[in-house]
């Protein structure tokens, strides 16, 4: 920590990461952590998961604030951020938790369940998820982070391409340096400049 409190536009303010297993969601909700630990705020991370193995939905819970004494999850109905890295869990976490102000930031990248592959459910066309999410939140932000990644050749870097977009939207207080001061502990050096292309690139998708 460096001792300097950053300003939230709530206190606590309550974030859900969510995605499938698999998608690096654990590890995008640790790195958002320790970003905000590094500027003075306190933080504590929930994580459920509906199913344990590869393909089950995943959900971290994390609460910023300038004190400490908070539950790990984030009552029903109150986050202000919701970061998905698959459009459908959008729509499942925002039935819970949404609220008339909370933003999010959505992976339009589909991970079929296993209804949709055998024929017996029909996936949503993009628009429609769109739709539903837009009318669900105050703001709601689409991209294409799992093709950027994958131009990038692994798909593994989409979770720091959303973050990387995340910051570009401005509702926290995530710049390029803290990210690198963060990542360049998490990772070994020669991920670096490869996560550092990741958080580029995923700017550059909010900002074009």
């Amino acid at each position: 920590m460096n001792g300097s409190m950053t300003a939230l536009a709530a206190d606590p303010y309550n974030m859900i990461i969510t995605g499938v297993g698999g998608q690096g969601n654990v590890l995008a909700s640790r790195l958002l952590g320790n970003m905000l630990m590094a500027q003075g705020l306190n933080i504590t991370i929930g994580e459920t998961f509906g199913a344990s193995q590869r393909g089950g939905s995943v959900m971290s819970h994390l609460r910023a604030s300038t004190f400490n004494d908070l539950s790990p999850q984030i009552p029903k109905g109150r986050a202000h951020l919701i970061v998905s890295l698959e459009p459908t869990e959008a729509l499942r976490v925002l039935k819970d938790y949404g609220s008339e102000q909370v933003h999010v930031l959505c992976n339009m990248r589909p991970i079929h369940a296993i209804a949709v592959i055998s024929g017996e459910a029909q996936y949503p066309e993009a628009e429609q998820l769109k739709g539903w999410i837009t009318d669900l939140s105050h703001t709601a932000w689409f991209l294409n982070a799992t093709e950027t990644a994958m131009e990038m050749g692994n798909p593994i870097f989409t979770n720091i391409i959303l973050v990387g977009a995340l910051s570009a939207t401005g509702v926290l207080p995530l710049d390029r340096d803290i990210f690198e001061a963060t990542i360049t502990r998490m990772v070994p050096s020669d991920k670096i400049a490869k996560n550092l292309e990741a958080f580029d690139r995923g700017k550059e998708l909010i900002e074009s």
